[in-house]
């Protein structure tokens, strides 16, 4: 984790505390739980913990990309930052997409949606797992010839960038919401409802979902959480239940075929169809 992030959670408090206050002021929104609230604290600074860990290991293999880099972009001097800016949020939108689309990496990364609720500390909800699967996602960078530290950087503002968007305070934002990630595309996202389903995979940028076919937008009131909500509060429960889920799934499988796509096929397939993924859910959505 940068020390970007780590010098801005004094501010990721005092937003959440006055987004909270903003909340009793307005019922008609889904505000905070305090069981909720405390259940995505604990899963961020459990995050914060297993980062340090593996920055051990996803510094040094960004290190090593970067001697065997085939470029040197930083002889484009002020340039560099630009094309890292593009970059960057390209590589998390493939990381973001793939985590939702892959069931093993959907396990990754479900407990970032598994919150009922929608604000400033949902977003701190952040996964386990993901610091093990990501790293693969921005290997592009360090060999485009990023050094790992801007690497680091960039991945750190546009997490500082996505606090901000999990919010129901902020309404739509005119023509920004035809360029930028915003809270009302994320809303979006974390939408149970069956026509936002894997929607809205953007860090800063939209355009990415506005040119692959993953861009809806905000039209029918969101509810959050997953399309099998957790009753539970305990974060390791949280963080690992899908992991638990797919064992499950794997150990009943009929055959090989069928155990791999319960670890590689979207979530919600199924070897005889009783499950569906949330593209055989949209199909069947009327016209």
């Amino acid at each position: 984790m940068s020390n970007l992030v780590l010098y801005a959670i004094p501010a990721f408090i005092v937003s959440v505390l006055l987004e909270i206050r903003w909340a009793r002021r307005h019922p008609e929104h889904v505000g905070y739980e305090l069981r909720d609230t405390a259940a995505s604290l604990s899963m961020g600074l459990l995050n914060v913990v297993v980062n340090a860990g593996t920055k051990l290991l996803s510094i040094p293999f960004f290190a090593w990309l970067y001697e065997h880099r085939v470029a040197d972009v930083l002889e484009l001097g002020a340039w560099a930052w630009v094309i890292l800016f593009f970059a960057e949020d390209c590589c998390y939108y493939g990381f973001h997409r793939l985590h939702h689309e892959v069931r093993f990496l959907w396990a990754a990364h479900v407990n970032h949606h598994s919150s009922r609720h929608y604000n400033l500390s949902t977003a701190l909800r952040q996964p386990l797992l993901t610091p093990f699967t990501g790293p693969i996602f921005w290997a592009p960078l360090p060999l485009l010839g990023f050094p790992p530290w801007m690497v680091l950087t960039a991945q750190a503002w546009s997490l500082l960038y996505q606090f901000g968007l999990h919010t129901e305070a902020v309404d739509r934002l005119g023509p920004l919401e035809w360029i930028f990630n915003t809270p009302s595309h994320h809303r979006v996202h974390h939408g149970k409802n069956v026509l936002y389903l894997d929607k809205n995979h953007g860090g800063i940028l939209i355009v990415w979902d506005r040119l692959f076919g993953t861009f809806a937008r905000e039209d029918e009131r969101v509810v959050y959480g997953l399309t099998t909500d957790l009753h539970t509060f305990h974060p390791l429960r949280i963080g690992f239940h899908e992991i638990a889920a797919i064992a499950r799934d794997v150990a009943r499988a009929p055959s090989v075929s069928a155990a791999l796509g319960y670890v590689l096929a979207p979530p919600g397939w199924s070897h005889d169809g009783s499950t569906k993924t949330a593209t055989q859910l949209q199909r069947e959505l009327p016209k």
